[in-house]
């Protein structure tokens, strides 16, 4: 594990507290690298770290709790209910929401710092008039990200997502902007199946500064395993709607266009082999999802099935 530098961050005055607040299952790997990256937000007691756990088997709860996370174990209730209850449980006034196997790299780690030392400054006090270095600062950096607004409750942070060791810069892939930055109170994740994404009362802005590091895939066996059980979740999403018959175009036609739209017209060739097999993988994730919704649709109509679609 690598030794925490303060130096790598600036120190600025807190004067709002975060929480950072996550989920996790099995994620001994991942876990102690997601919070070293964070340490710098929430040391001095300026911040707290919350994890949701729902049952591992491994290091993952002891790892949590060695940085001083309060660990909460709880039975699945899906992606969005899982991070909604980890929201729940969040004190600071604000939360940084990430997932088990991304970090916070320095550069965002300071502009994290600067919002939580700047936000406050400019809802007490308006924007700062005077031109010393601090308010020339708060002032111009302040206007660029939109803390004018009255109503900004979320900031979106680039992601970059590692595949087989490499960062796929191309094929949609980047700069994969999330919103992960909002104020307690005013945001919740979607109850959807897959693909679950934050939804915040306000406007949002985007931080100006640094990425969050998506140790997605470090195997072909790791993706291949998620695209499964993605597929699986989101063929339920599509039965939800309606959408049940064998289409030879979602199951064979739609894939392939999504390779080469994905692949040559969003450039993901530049990003070499890696971008090919990721490309390549993500259209039989595709075909897979319309096959396995066409199973579920004729189970449910079977003799001896729920008729329910």
């Amino acid at each position: 594990m690598r030794a925490f530098r303060r130096d790598r961050f600036p120190v600025y005055p807190l004067r709002v507290t975060l929480s950072v607040v996550l989920i996790s299952y099995n994620e001994e790997a991942n876990l102690g690298r997601t919070l070293e990256s964070v340490r710098p937000l929430v040391g001095d007691g300026q911040g707290e770290i919350i994890v949701v756990d729902s049952g591992s088997t491994d290091r993952t709860v002891e790892i949590a709790k060695s940085f001083g996370a309060r660990v909460f174990v709880e039975p699945w209730k899906g992606y969005a209910g899982q991070k909604n209850s980890a929201i729940e449980k969040a004190t600071g006034e604000w939360i940084l929401s990430l997932d088990a196997d991304e970090e916070v790299d320095p550069a965002l780690g300071r502009e994290v710092l600067w919002l939580l030392y700047a936000i406050p400054i400019w809802q007490k006090h308006g924007m700062p008039v005077d031109n010393g270095t601090e308010s020339k600062e708060l002032r111009d950096r302040g206007l660029e990200i939109g803390l004018d607004e009255d109503d900004l409750k979320g900031f979106v942070i680039p992601r970059k997502n590692y595949f087989l060791g490499r960062w796929i810069k191309h094929g949609g892939f980047w700069p994969d902007s999330k919103l992960r930055l909002f104020q307690r109170g005013c945001g919740k994740f979607q109850d959807h199946a897959v693909h679950e994404t934050v939804k915040v009362e306000g406007t949002t802005s985007a931080v100006q500064h640094g990425a969050l590091i998506h140790h997605s895939y470090p195997t072909l066996s790791d993706y291949i395993d998620h695209m499964n059980r993605y597929s699986s979740l989101g063929a339920e999403m599509v039965v939800a709607e309606g959408r049940v018959g064998f289409s030879v175009i979602n199951i064979v036609i739609r894939p392939w266009l999504t390779f080469f739209y994905n692949y040559l017209f969003r450039l993901g060739f530049l990003d070499g082999r890696e971008g090919l097999l990721l490309h390549l993988y993500h259209a039989v994730y595709v075909s897979w999802k319309y096959a396995k919704a066409w199973e579920i649709g004729r189970a449910h109509h079977s003799p001896g099935g729920s008729s329910k679609t």
